[in-house]
């Protein structure tokens, strides 16, 4: 059925239609469940990031996980993947759930350092839920001196 036969041709009612469309489709080029994971996971985690003299500092929050359950990682030589999984408790005997408000899953985010990022001086830190890595920045290239020729006589 074409949308845009009923008057609804805006592109929302357009992505929709095309969505409708391709789905009885092979879905070759779907998402796979990891990624929409992940990318859930990305968009429910937020993080601060500082820019200081020496170096840039990610803040973020890990409520409830330990410092062992935490993964930093640097992928590509330029990605900061920060990574962990809080799990669900395990109910003791009685005891039921009224209400689960705590979020439980995967956090993950991933930055991309820029070009004075010294990936060899990273260090991560976890007290009191709050994760704190920093990352030392390289020091300033050496202005090039200018290369004097000699120019001969003829």
């Amino acid at each position: 059925m074409d949308l845009r036969l009923m008057g609804f041709d805006s592109p929302l009612f357009q992505a929709l239609n095309h969505l409708v469309e391709d789905s009885d489709k092979s879905t070759t080029n779907a998402p796979t469940q990891t990624y929409v994971r992940d990318a859930r996971a990305m968009a429910s985690t937020p993080a601060d990031v500082k820019e200081y003299p020496n170096s840039y500092v990610f803040v973020i929050d890990m409520p409830g996980l330990k410092s062992s359950e935490i993964q930093v990682q640097v992928e590509d030589d330029n990605v900061l993947v920060i990574t962990g999984e809080r799990k669900r408790e395990e109910e003791k005997e009685g005891a039921k759930y009224v209400r689960m408000e705590r979020r439980i899953g995967k956090f993950m985010r991933k930055f991309v350092l820029p070009e004075n990022a010294n990936i060899e001086a990273i260090s991560a830190v976890c007290q009191d839920g709050v994760l704190t890595v920093t990352v030392q920045k390289l020091p300033p290239p050496e202005p090039k001196k200018a290369k004097t020729i000699e120019v001969k006589v003829a």
